[in-house]
């Protein structure tokens, strides 16, 4: 029985609604680990899908999850109900490059506050 309360079932939940999973985890398993179970599941069909863990959020209870942290530092009191499975939304934001981060001179998006007083 102690080996079943040291898992945690968990289910992501992607951005159309699909899921992946639920799959057992175990309490010591990291959140950069859900992440790379993320990637390497995330359906072929889809497009976008996440290359490394730094683009991919987890977010459990309101919570954006971080990576150095395990399942059970974030293991919810309802997790421990029989037959329970916790959903992990699953965000995908891609990597800026430097590229696209410098701003382009007399680029149009760029805007400058300016304030004027009547």
């Amino acid at each position: 029985m102690a080996e079943v309360d040291d898992q945690l079932e968990i289910k992501f939940r992607l951005n159309d609604g699909s899921d992946i999973g639920p799959k057992a985890f175990p309490d010591a398993t990291t959140v950069a680990a859900l992440k790379e179970t993320v990637i390497s599941q995330w359906p072929r069909e889809k497009e976008n899908g996440p290359r490394t863990v730094k683009e991919v959020k987890l977010i459990s209870a309101g919570k954006v999850l971080d990576n150095n942290k395990t399942v059970k530092d974030y293991r919810s009191p309802v997790s421990t109900l029989v037959d329970a499975v916790t959903t992990m939304h699953v965000i995908i934001q891609p990597l800026v490059s430097e590229k696209e981060k410098k701003p382009k001179d007399g680029d149009p998006k760029m805007s400058k506050c300016v304030c004027s007083i009547m």
